[in-house]
């Protein structure tokens, strides 16, 4: 598994404002749309592609253009889903599956509660949104159930990752046999009680959407 911590000072600006308690939901949100463009940049850098020459005013040119099957991208229901527009403004055309799982609070276990993806994901590589890698549970699961349906290539792109979460993936992925990059803004100094990373940026999903009663 292989962890790449973007460093820029644009991806440093906006996580600082996205950390901040007093930024509301709307700037939140805009603020993450912007820097999950930034870190799908660094993302990509190993997406398939084929050689293609098109014809320029002047001469033949020899280019690129996204191989098939076309990449996918996953968002982490629910919070995933606010990071899915900054992928798709660098990614348009890629496909799109979606992947519901949920953290037991108590044993900090995930599992799945919705899927629609595609049954068979030979030879595809995937891009698994989910802002926070924290306990590392989620992810994880995500990754065995992409790879289960032939996934060859996963990228996970998260706003924020713990140590601990890392550990715990990297164990949790061994033998796996499939390339695992996970793309970060930031690498957190640890996880507190609860599972949540310090300092972190509190809940993804309730500051990009509110709280949910």
């Amino acid at each position: 598994m292989r962890i790449h911590v973007a460093d820029h000072p644009l991806v440093a600006h906006k996580l600082t404002t996205l950390r901040d308690q007093a930024t509301a939901s709307p700037t939140f949100r805009g603020l993450a749309d912007e820097l999950v463009t930034l870190l799908a940049y660094e993302a990509t850098r190993d997406v398939r592609v084929d050689p293609v020459t098109v014809r320029t005013p002047v001469a033949d040119a020899a280019g690129v253009r996204l191989a098939s099957p076309k990449p996918l991208v996953v968002p982490i229901l629910r919070a995933g889903l606010g990071m899915l527009d900054g992928m798709m403004r660098l990614l348009p055309t890629a496909e799109v599956g979606f992947l519901g799982m949920v953290r037991n609070e108590q044993t900090l276990q995930a599992s799945t509660y919705a899927e629609r993806l595609p049954e068979d994901l030979s030879g595809r590589q995937c891009y698994v949104l989910d802002p926070m890698l924290a306990t590392g549970g989620t992810l994880a699961a995500a990754v065995r159930f992409l790879v289960d349906r032939g996934a060859d290539d996963i990228t996970a792109i998260c706003l924020l990752t713990a140590p601990e979460g890392c550990a715990r993936l990297e164990k949790a992925l061994e033998g796996l046999g499939v390339p695992v990059t996970v793309v970060t803004a930031a690498m957190d100094e640890r996880l507190d009680e609860k599972g949540y990373i310090v300092p972190g940026l509190g809940d993804a999903g309730d500051r990009l959407y509110g709280v949910v009663g």
